[in-house]
């Protein structure tokens, strides 16, 4: 495949020269995962699009507001001619009335990067026109996003209770008040009561609803399975002067094109009380719609949020040690990302040779 650069005469972890052929090209046998995240409007998605210059690549997207329909402008979706420029996964697979829960997400993410690593992956039609994205026999998967739960989920392989969430469940033990609900979790599930704060009412009445539903404690259906394939986490960073300026210019991009008429019409088709629509970006318009402040304020508060935002993603991200980090507004970037890709994907041949050979 002429995009991606030979590699040839470059030392193995031994020291050792290791010689290729003059292309590299995804290997059935030597499975491997990229990732790419970071904060939002770090420059996530322009990253994965260059790199896909580069090698054949299917992304899988890791945002959790993306893989609803009808939510575009203001989730920041890819484009329709970047989804044919490159093939995109995860993307508007439910309706803004459904719940996709973190189990539905790993189980669909683990099936595509298990089909992609097989050289079975059919790339699906783009919504407009109909034109499915051009795609190799065998690519590479790259797991794209700022949701930091779905992308942990994949690289540490999370075991997930297979409970959805039970509404009248969780209200009927709310009811009850959080001292008695912990009190009953302390008796049912005495692990995952050390592991729960006493105040932490959101986690005290998933362990219960799981209890209640499966029969089996939460603490006994929790742990993790890590992919066996080698995984390289790319990590994009901006100061926070650099990171506000992005987030109001594309905070001022999404209004522009179109987001209180997306916003209005999700009002008018799903009813304004929609969870989604509840959430970042999508309610400050709402509250506009309402005639609550002005299109103006309504700006000002997404940019405020989306700061609050991404500096929670910063400490949750910044929290892994594995993930390499990238200066966002470096001008060589795709470089210096492309230098450590082609270390890792020889690493990746490397191991799988000396395996095969063991």
């Amino acid at each position: 495949m002429d995009r991606i650069s030979p590699l040839k005469n470059v030392n193995d972890l031994d020291g050792s020269i290791v010689h290729f052929s003059d292309t590299f090209v995804p290997n059935p046998a030597s499975p491997i995962l990229i990732v790419i995240c970071g904060a939002t409007a770090s420059g996530k998605s322009g990253l994965a699009l260059q790199l896909s210059q580069r090698i054949p690549a299917v992304i899988l997207s890791a945002d959790s507001r993306q893989v609803y329909r009808e939510f575009d402008i203001g989730t920041a979706k890819p484009t329709v001619q970047e989804r044919q420029q490159v093939p995109h996964t995860l993307i508007d697979i439910c309706d803004p009335t459904e719940t996709l829960t973190l189990a539905d997400y790993q189980q669909q993410a683990q099936t595509l990067i298990a089909q992609i690593h097989r050289g079975q992956f059919h790339p699906q039609p783009t919504p407009e026109p109909q034109i499915a994205p051009t795609a190799s026999p065998l690519a590479f998967p790259l797991l794209v996003g700022g949701t930091g739960l779905y992308i942990k989920s994949i690289v540490q392989g999370l075991r997930i209770p297979r409970v959805s969430p039970q509404p009248l469940l969780r209200a009927q033990l709310a009811a009850q008040g959080q001292t008695l609900c912990y009190a009953l979790l302390q008796q049912v599930d005495p692990i995952a009561a050390r592991k729960i704060h006493s105040n932490d009412q959101v986690r005290t009445l998933r362990a219960l609803e799981v209890f209640y539903v499966s029969g089996q404690p939460i603490s006994a259906q929790q742990g993790e399975q890590p992919p066996t394939y080698p995984i390289l986490q790319i990590g994009l960073d901006a100061a926070p002067d650099q990171l506000a300026r992005r987030i109001e210019q594309r905070t001022a991009e999404m209004i522009a094109t179109g987001l209180v008429t997306e916003v209005e019409h999700l009002c008018q088709t799903y009813g304004a009380d929609l969870p989604l629509l509840n959430t970042l970006g999508y309610q400050e318009i709402k509250q506009y719609l309402a005639g609550d402040c002005s299109l103006a304020e309504a700006e000002v508060a997404i940019g405020l949020h989306t700061r609050q935002f991404a500096k929670q993603q910063r400490t949750w991200f910044r929290a892994d040690p594995r993930i390499v980090w990238f200066d966002a507004a470096a001008p060589d970037l795709v470089d210096q990302v492309w230098q450590t890709l082609q270390e890792f994907l020889l690493r990746a041949v490397v191991r799988s040779e000396m395996i095969a050979s063991e």
